[in-house]
C-alpha cells in the first residue's frame, strides 16, 4: 500500500484508541467464574436479517493446552446471544458443547474462536477447536504431548441462527505443513465483489509462535482457495512471538481520508513470548504479553483487506488493560450507520477476562479523523 503520512498515522491511531478505550469499556458477558483462566470471547458481534444484534463467543474455563484435559476443561461451550435493543440486553439463542462440535473420529478437546457471517439465504458459523483424529506430521510425533490434539477450523451453515444447532459440522481449514500445523480463530469478511475473506491464526508444530494466514472464497464459490499462511507474520518488538488478526474496521472517508475509501484498520493480538517469562529486576516494568494473555495492536490496509498491511503499533502495544496481566485481545468492531460497537477480552483485577463493550458514535469518530 502507499504509506500513510505521520500525521495520518496519528489520526488513525487516535481513532483506534478511541474504539478500544480501556477506561470506558463496560462488561458485556462475564466468564463462568471470576478468576484466572476463565473468560468469554473470541467471537464477533453482527447484525442479523431481522435487525437484531447477534453475539457469538466461547466460554473458556481454567486449563493448560500443554497438558491436555488433565490441566482443566478449557473451551467448554460456544454460545450465541441475540439483542433486540442494540446491545443493551442479550438473550442466549444457541449453545454448542464439545460433543456437539465433534464428528467421526474427531473428538473436540477445546472450543476456540468462532465467527458468525450472515448472507442472503442463511447464516454461516466458522468455529475452531482442538481435536483428536488429526495426526502430527511423520517424524514429529514426539512433539505432540499426551492428551492434546490439533487445532483446525470447521464450518456450519443454516437458514437461521436457530437452525445451526442441527447443522452438519464440516471441516474447512487444516494445517498439514509443520510450520502451520495448528489453525484457529477465524475472522471473516465479505469482499466488494461478493467473495469471502477468511483470516485465521496459525501455530507451528512446536508452539513457538503465532502468525496470521488468509484464504479467499470467490463469489459464488463453494470452498476457499489455497491459504496464504504468511499473510501477516510476527513483528519485531512487542509482537515478536505472536501476531493474530482478530478484527477489522473501515475508516470513514473523511478529511484526509476522503480519497481513500477502502482504508481499513486491522486489529491484532501480539506478545513477546509464548510463555510467561521472569522479568529482570532492572528491566522496564510493563506487560509483555504471552499465550492466553496477549496485548493488542493495530495495522492499516487500503487494499480491500487483501493488500499490504502496515503496522501502526510498531514498537509498543496500543491496547493494554489497566488491570490484571494487562491482557487486551480479540478486538472486533461492528460498524453500523450511526455507531461503532467494539468488543474485546479485557483482563480484570481477579485475572478473569470478560467480554467488554465500548460504543463510539460516528460523530465522535469524525472529530478525530476529519
Amino acid at each position: 500500500m502507499n504509506g500513510v503520512s505521520d500525521k495520518d498515522r496519528e489520526r488513525l491511531s487516535a481513532f483506534a484508541k478511541m474504539l478500544v478505550d480501556q477506561e470506558r469499556a463496560l462488561p458485556l458477558v462475564p466468564p463462568h467464574e471470576n478468576r484466572e483462566g476463565y473468560w468469554f470471547g473470541g467471537g464477533n458481534l453482527s447484525v442479523g436479517p431481522d435487525g437484531s444484534f447477534y453475539l457469538v463467543g466461547r466460554y473458556r474455563d481454567a486449563g493448560d493446552s500443554r497438558s491436555g484435559l488433565g490441566g482443566g476443561p478449557r473451551g467448554v461451550e460456544l454460545a450465541v446471544f441475540r439483542s433486540r435493543d442494540r446491545a443493551s440486553r442479550f438473550e442466549r439463542v444457541a449453545s454448542f458443547s464439545k460433543r456437539d462440535l465433534g464428528y467421526g473420529a474427531r473428538e473436540v478437546l477445546s472450543i476456540e474462536g468462532a465467527k458468525l457471517l450472515f448472507a442472503d439465504g442463511g447464516v454461516e458459523l466458522f468455529v475452531s477447536s482442538e481435536k483428536t483424529g488429526i495426526p502430527y506430521p511423520a517424524g514429529l510425533e514426539p512433539f505432540q504431548k499426551p492428551g492434546t490434539g490439533v487445532w483446525s477450523i470447521d464450518h456450519l451453515l443454516a437458514p437461521a441462527v436457530e437452525g445451526l444447532a442441527g447443522a452438519r459440522v464440516e471441516p474447512l481449514i487444516e494445517g498439514a505443513d509443520p510450520r502451520w500445523l495448528h489453525v484457529k480463530d477465524p475472522v471473516v469478511r465479505r469482499t466488494e465483489g461478493g467473495g469471502t475473506l477468511l483470516y485465521f491464526c496459525t501455530h507451528p508444530f512446536n508452539w513457538s509462535s503465532a502468525n496470521t494466514g488468509m484464504a479467499l472464497r470467490p463469489a459464488g464459490g463453494n470452498g476457499f482457495g489455497p491459504p496464504d499462511f504468511e499473510r501477516f507474520p510476527r513483528g519485531c518488538t512487542w509482537d515478536v512471538a505472536a501476531a493474530r488478526v482478530t478484527g477489522f474496521c473501515p475508516v470513514p472517508a473523511l478529511g484526509a481520508f476522503a480519497r481513500r475509501p477502502a482504508l481499513q484498520l486491522v486489529f491484532y493480538d501480539g506478545a513477546e513470548s509464548m510463555r510467561r517469562e521472569t522479568e529482570h529486576p532492572a528491566a522496564v516494568h510493563r506487560p509483555r504479553g504471552y499465550s492466553c494473555e496477549e496485548l493488542g495492536g493495530v495495522a492499516v490496509t487500503d487494499g480491500g483487506l487483501r493488500g499490504p498491511l502496515e503496522r501502526l503499533s510498531t514498537l509498543l502495544p496500543f491496547f493494554v488493560s489497566p488491570h490484571g496481566t494487562g491482557c487486551s485481545r480479540y478486538v472486533d468492531v461492528l460498524d453500523t450507520p450511526d455507531s461503532y460497537y467494539c468488543t474485546w477480552q479485557q483482563s480484570q483485577p481477579d485475572l478473569s477476562q470478560p467480554l467488554v463493550l465500548n460504543v463510539v458514535s460516528r460523530e465522535a469518530a469524525a472529530g478525530v479523523l476529519a
